[in-house]
């Protein structure tokens, strides 16, 4: 039996890759194997593979719907595979995916630039003179509801300026729809609470006035974000230490704030 395989990201470049994904069987159920084993072969499926891995099956939590009075399990988002691959050139790359003990397999194809769209690990975080609580009313800042008022205290800009790490998180609660998207806010509020240290959390929504029908706002393009959601953390000294597209779980964000504390 085959599933298709729907992926979290896609900013694919040459280099380590953190790749997401879920496996969708025919009738539209998650395959839900807490391990997979990943083949990736250049070009097409039909040559040896070039590189053998691993994917395992992360949780998410339950994901806050803006419209909803409370959290409850969002069977679109609650776990998600996730698997490292390092791309030696650009092309187009084909993964085979195996799930532990399942009669199943899904596929599909990446496409690998020289670089990624967004901006990469190692460089500097832009100044974005991100929005915060001193500027306007928490309801006008975040579609999250309730406001997640603690993530909007601080902006990008003052957080560089005052020379400590933080993390800010590009994404929109109200208007997440892809089945990948996740509970990223409330990912990255969890990881504030258990956090030690001077460490700073933003969350910076996705489109202007926060209406999908004006476009995205500057600070996505400040960052040259092709998709959202986004989570970077970034050091005292401004640098983007790690970045993640779409979903990311607690335990891979804790691990990366770790490293910037």
């Amino acid at each position: 039996e085959n599933s298709a395989l729907l992926y979290g990201t896609s900013d694919f470049a040459v280099g380590e890759n953190r790749i997401s994904f879920l496996l969708v069987r025919g009738n539209g159920e998650l395959v839900q194997a807490p391990r997979a084993e990943v083949l990736v072969a250049r070009g097409a499926l039909t040559r040896a593979p070039s590189i053998e891995g691993e994917a395992e099956l992360v949780p998410l939590g339950p994901h806050s719907h803006p419209r909803a009075t409370e959290s409850h399990d969002h069977s679109d988002a609650q776990d998600l595979y996730v698997t490292k691959v390092r791309f030696d050139r650009p092309g187009r790359y084909w993964l085979l995916v195996q799930p532990e003990g399942e009669d199943i397999q899904g596929y599909g194809s990446v496409d690998v630039r020289a670089r990624t769209l967004s901006l990469p690990v190692g460089t500097r975080a832009p100044a974005s003179d991100t929005p915060t609580l001193a500027d306007a009313p928490a309801r006008k800042l975040t579609t999250a509801r309730p406001p997640d008022t603690e993530l909007l205290r601080h902006s990008v800009k003052d957080s560089l300026r005052a020379g400590v790490p933080f993390v800010v998180t590009f994404a929109t609660p109200r208007f997440c729809a892809s089945r990948t998207c996740g509970p990223t806010v409330e990912v990255v509020d969890k990881v504030r609470r258990s956090a030690k240290g001077d460490a700073r959390f933003i969350h910076v929504e996705v489109y202007r006035d926060n209406d999908p029908n004006k476009g995205v706002n500057r600070w996505m393009l400040e960052w040259k974000l092709p998709t959202e959601p986004w989570v970077f953390v970034v050091d005292r000294r401004g640098v983007i230490r790690a970045k993640f597209e779409g979903s990311v779980s607690v335990a891979e964000l804790e691990d990366a704030v770790r490293l910037v504390l």
